[in-house]
């Protein structure tokens, strides 16, 4: 394996049930294919919904995934298995910089997309640094206290948005808690994919739910599917251009640091499932995901990064193979040449995607409290009693700060403090007990 620069791939048979298919293996080609489309599923509600949020367009963005993927397959060497996504880190920032209502394209998307090709650049410097000295110090800059507080932040300061969306009357609030029951119910009386495609199936129950409703008693606005039937099947998706503005670059280029934090997680998560210790391809998978960030912005996509979604198919299935994303990949490719595909999206209502984003960006907030627990923090410790609690404030509560004609928005600040406030700390009082 360690001869060239891919993998050989050995074909693994899965006749024996539950066997391990490891990162340089691959199963039979029907069952490639089946696992590259469960894989293509898994992402769907995740990307898909990110740029619904942000007014960005998701096929163009389900496309970008798919590049994305294959560029990051490519500067790994075919060794880290992961799918890239639409990154929720991007959404309280670009809707703040561009004023975005909530509804409807983002009529301000280039100056967003200048600052995300900004963040990808950073990515992908930090991933050189890492190639060359390591991954020590952000480990010793941001620690499990500091890196739970900032996933915290970004699923908290989000609140607001999906709140506010479905406020507009009595009915969208109460599709929104249908929604949010559906989602709740897939989640906990589902068993095996459906389980972990709770998002992707509780929306597609809410939107049935919807349409019988409004389409078919009377009540709400109705679901229009005339713009589906208009759609071409094939078409090029409608790439945008970036505008560079200094203030929204550097606003959406500390981004990176979350994302960092993102994909440090993954690869320690997949080390751990696979048994193999894939530390030296941190840098290289930091300066992929970077990269394919800078693609994207430059082709008027949001942002990607590493998924836990895919973590949870892998989980599952034991199944790593590494050939399994770059079959997916090319799936979101065919994908993102489809209209239809892409208008039959745009039809989702708007109190059904702000139910589905109330319990995207709860469990956001809460997957910063498992890193806690996981990593089994300890909150006798000062220190990190007060990096959590100042941090989850100044993001909750989107504390900016202003430094002449720039702005720190919430996440910022929330991201930064977390970072300095820590470092700042680091020197044990008399009475403070070690960590």
């Amino acid at each position: 394996m360690a001869d060239s620069y891919f993998p050989r791939w050995r074909v693994q048979s899965r006749s024996v049930e539950g066997r391990v298919v490891n990162t340089d293996e691959r199963l039979p080609g029907p069952q490639m294919l089946a696992m590259g489309i469960q894989h293509v599923v898994a992402m769907f509600g995740s990307t898909v919904l990110a740029p619904l949020l942000m007014g960005f367009d998701p096929n163009l963005c389900i496309f970008m995934s798919g590049i994305g993927t294959l560029l990051f397959f490519v500067l790994v060497g075919g060794r880290v298995p992961s799918y890239l996504g639409s990154s929720f880190a991007f959404i309280g920032l670009v809707i703040a910089i561009t004023g975005y209502s909530g509804h409807g394209p983002n009529l301000n998307i280039p100056v967003a997309l200048g600052g995300i090709i900004a963040c990808g650049v950073v990515y992908a410097i930090i991933g050189l640094i890492v190639s060359v000295v390591g991954t020590a110090w952000i480990e010793t800059l941001m620690p499990p206290v500091v890196t739970g507080s900032i996933v915290a932040v970004i699923g908290l300061n989000l609140a607001p948005i999906a709140v506010k969306g479905v406020s507009g009357s009595a009915f969208d609030s109460y599709m929104a808690l249908v929604t949010v029951l559906c989602v709740g119910a897939v989640a906990v009386f589902t068993r095996g994919m459906l389980q972990r495609l709770l998002i992707l199936v509780g929306l597609l129950i809410a939107y049935v739910i919807y349409a019988i409703v409004t389409n078919g008693m009377g009540m709400g606005k109705p679901i229009d599917f005339s713009i589906v039937a208009n759609a071409a099947w094939f078409g090029m998706p409608h790439f945008t251009a970036p505008v560079f503005n200094g203030q929204a670059m550097a606003l959406l280029a500390p981004v990176a640091v979350i994302l960092v934090a993102e994909n440090l997680g993954h690869i320690k998560a997949v080390s751990a499932m696979t048994g193999q210790n894939l530390d030296r391809y941190i840098g290289r998978a930091f300066i992929g995901d970077g990269i394919a960030t800078v693609v994207s912005g430059f082709a008027g996509g949001t942002g990607v990064t590493t998924y836990a979604e895919n973590i949870g198919v892998m989980a599952v299935t034991k199944i790593y193979s590494t050939l399994v994303f770059v079959i997916a990949a090319v799936i979101a490719l065919v994908l993102g040449f489809s209209p239809k595909f892409g208008a039959v999206i745009q039809t989702i209502p708007g109190p059904v995607l702000g139910g589905v984003s109330i319990v995207v960006f709860g469990l956001i907030a809460v997957t910063g409290a498992r890193i806690w627990v996981v990593n089994k923090v300890d909150f006798s410790d000062n220190r990190n009693l007060i990096v959590a609690a100042v941090t989850l404030v100044l993001g909750a509560g989107d504390f900016s700060l202003k430094f002449g004609g720039f702005a720190l928005g919430g996440i910022g600040t929330a991201t930064f403090g977390a970072i300095i406030l820590y470092a700042l700390l680091r020197r044990k009082g008399p009475q403070e007990p070690a960590v």
